[in-house]
């Protein structure tokens, strides 16, 4: 499970101020999101991680341009190139279950390259 210091610029404290400032309820706007409550009560706690597609779903919702919340989220660069996880979710030749699988692959190398890192720069240093 994600903690808050792994969520970029706080995307769930930014989608709590959007949902707030379009006042509409947590309940209200996961229908629209087609997402489940729960789920999205622990996105904007900081909870979760929500993914490129459920941050589209989400965009989409609450009619702010997906970019923006991609950007937000930590999967755009501020020149506004698009990450691995963003194009992969905007790929409309991939299905659902394409995408999440691909996500979590890709997820997966993140992690543990983030894990063995520090013990390849020291060993770089070593040298």
């Amino acid at each position: 499970m994600a903690t808050p210091k792994d969520l970029p610029e706080d995307i769930g404290g930014f989608i709590r101020d959007l949902r707030q400032t379009a006042k509409i309820s947590l309940r209200q706007l996961a229908d629209k999101a087609g997402v489940s409550n729960p789920y999205l009560s622990q996105i904007e706690r900081g909870l979760r991680k929500p993914s490129a597609e459920v941050l589209q779903q989400i965009a989409s919702a609450l009619r702010v341009s997906t970019p923006a919340m991609y950007l937000r989220a930590g999967l755009l660069d501020s020149e506004g190139q698009q990450g691995v996880l963003a194009a992969i979710a905007a790929d409309p030749d991939l299905t659902i279950a394409q995408k999440q699988s691909l996500t979590q692959i890709y997820e997966t190398f993140r992690n543990e390259n983030a894990r063995t890192q520090p013990t390849s720069e020291a060993t770089e240093e070593q040298k």
